[in-house]
């Protein structure tokens, strides 16, 4: 149970490293009246943080952003390979990390996932 006056409204930290995003979304944020935007040593409600894209896997390389934007025009293997100079094993490669990393059952359910996270612009 909580000490804190359900009045003073909801608490919310911002822990992003981009100062200039975190400042944006500090002026967005504090036009809420029922939010108050925490200081750095303050106790909060909630926390709004951006590591934890990468702490789950949707941190992709720059050449796995190539990969699954050619996976979203529907090339193989053997395509992405040409198109990216690459051997169709490599290419292989990227394709099964990516569908790790985005937690996919497959090749157009990675896309689909890219797709929703904002990575890749059907």
């Amino acid at each position: 149970m909580s000490n804190r006056d359900p009045a003073a409204g909801l608490r919310l930290a911002i822990r992003i490293d981009d100062p200039t995003l975190a400042a944006r979304l500090a002026d967005i944020l504090g036009q809420i009246p029922e939010l108050r935007i925490a200081g750095a040593d303050e106790a909060s409600d909630l926390v709004l943080s951006a590591a934890d894209a990468s702490e789950h896997g949707f941190d992709l390389t720059p050449r796995e952003r190539d990969v699954i934007a050619l996976l979203a025009e529907g090339l193989s293997n053997k395509a992405i390979g040409q198109r990216l100079g690459i051997s169709p094993d490599t290419a292989k490669f990227h394709v099964g990390r990516l569908i790790d990393k985005l937690d996919a059952t497959g090749r157009t359910d990675a896309v689909a996932h890219a797709a929703r996270r904002g990575i890749i612009h059907l």
